[in-house]
């Protein structure tokens, strides 16, 4: 399969492209899915206008006014991406600005005082009904509609479209809800695991080329930062999953994923922190002059270079693992995980009887030594996979405790996929594109930022 950026060194237009689009897809198959949320978006958000001007067509006479199809537009973005009870607040600020702007619009017309008291009117509004950090969207409703109103429209007539566009716009966001960000909050933790790996591929690679300088161990440190920022991302949006299946059709029937991924990406962090750990214990090791010294020596640093390929190894497949327990297919990748920790228990091994036998003669960096042995041994406890079954089992006993969750498989064919644009019942008819190849090749080994 085509690769995207199969060169070693990026060309012209993949630099370009990395810079528009920094979390593209690797692959050409992998375009139309991610891809498939914002078309989906687009969809919505055009139907409801077009909707919303059609009906203003039908029920309204002469002057055709824009302000329904405009609110329509508004409300169904205002929830496209909010819980339901966050989607009710913003769509109160958004007919509240609306509201504002038909009144001052039909008395008084657009100049620059009655812009100032529209935007201050919909700020005073909006803390009136306490919409919180959502009051700023009533203003900024409020100069939309004076923008585009026309003063040959009866102030009755405004209302009615208003209402017609929020009606349009609420109406799309029952019969056709908002997808949960299942797969969005998957491959945000993949990216996590991956940027963790990558962090230890980096210190792999310069081990085993020679000494190591501060500037490097550094640049390290970097990259487990980067991680750490990776990890707020995919905690946004294991939060958004936790809270889109509240009162959503589309989370009937299904297993709630979100403490999954929870779990998965608190092991994940956790990993960092020892990584973290071993690079500042390095760090403070490396002496502060330019000649770079080797405490290691040639051996022993080769020995090590591997063990952090391979903890890198297991991060990826510990990732893969998650995932897969979220789409209910773990089997097709514990076997893996289990194979990289076996791999990296033998490593560490070896690593242990080289450091045991040259601390005899070498017993200057002792410090550096035990804390690499302590941070490969954190990484091993945090991905036991004894442990992860006992979590995996506790999570599958709670789903199968909680009301729905099981449905007749008449019901569960005719309500829509979480997270898919089409029906549950056509989904048995596709291709089942979940696979151990994919979630391993899902994030490329080495990612910059």
């Amino acid at each position: 399969m085509t690769e995207l950026g199969q060169a070693a060194r990026p060309s012209r237009w993949q630099r370009v492209l990395n810079l528009a689009w920094p979390g593209r897809p690797t692959r050409w198959r992998d375009l139309p899915g991610r891809l498939q949320p914002t078309m989906m978006t687009v969809l919505r958000l055009t139907a409801a206008a077009v909707v919303s001007y059609l009906l203003t067509l039908a029920l309204t006479d002469g002057v055709v006014d824009l302000t329904g199809p405009l609110t329509a537009l508004l409300v169904v973005q205002a929830s496209a991406f909010s819980t339901l009870k966050m989607g009710v607040v913003r769509v109160g600020a958004v007919l509240s600005g609306v509201l504002v702007a038909i009144l001052l619009s039909s008395w008084i017309g657009l100049t620059w005082w009655s812009l100032g008291a529209a935007i201050a009117a919909s700020l005073l509004l909006g803390k009136a009904l306490r919409l919180g950090d959502q009051a700023l969207e009533t203003p900024i409703s409020a100069m939309l509609i004076l923008g585009v109103t026309n003063h040959d429209v009866a102030a009755e007539v405004r209302v009615l479209t208003t209402l017609i566009g929020a009606g349009v716009g609420v109406a799309f966001n029952l019969i056709y809800p908002p997808a949960m960000p299942t797969r969005p909050a998957g491959r945000a933790l993949l990216r996590v695991a991956d940027a963790a790996a990558a962090s230890l591929d980096t210190a792999g690679h310069a081990l085993e080329a020679g000494p190591v300088t501060r500037e490097q161990v550094e640049h390290w440190l970097d990259r487990v930062r980067t991680a750490g920022r990776r990890v707020a991302d995919a905690n946004d949006l294991i939060a958004r999953l936790r809270d889109s299946r509240r009162l959503n059709p589309r989370a009937l029937g299904t297993a709630d994923v979100a403490p999954v991924l929870a779990t998965g990406l608190d092991t994940l962090e956790h990993c960092l922190l020892a990584i973290r750990s071993l690079f500042v214990v390095l760090l403070t090791e490396i002496p502060m002059t330019e000649e770079r010294e080797d405490p290691y020596g040639e051996e022993l640093r080769s020995a090590f270079a591997v063990v952090l390929h391979d903890v890198g190894d297991c991060l990826r497949a510990f990732g893969s693992l998650v995932v897969a327990e979220a789409e209910q297919r773990e089997e097709e990748t514990e076997a893996a995980l289990a194979e990289s920790l076996d791999i990296l228990r033998e490593t560490q091994a070896i690593l242990t009887e080289l450091i045991m036998v040259d601390a005899r003669d070498n017993t200057s960096s002792w410090l550096l030594r035990g804390s690499t042995l302590a941070a490969v041994e954190q990484v091993l406890t945090q991905l036991n996979l004894e442990n992860r079954a006992r979590i995996r089992q506790s999570w599958k006993e709670e789903q199968s405790r909680r009301p729905l969750a099981q449905l007749p498989s008449a019901i569960q064919n005719v309500l829509p996929h979480p997270d898919r644009p089409y029906l549950r019942g056509l989904d048995s008819a596709r291709p089942r594109r979940g696979t151990q190849r994919d979630d391993s090749r899902a994030a490329p080994k080495s990612t910059a930022d």
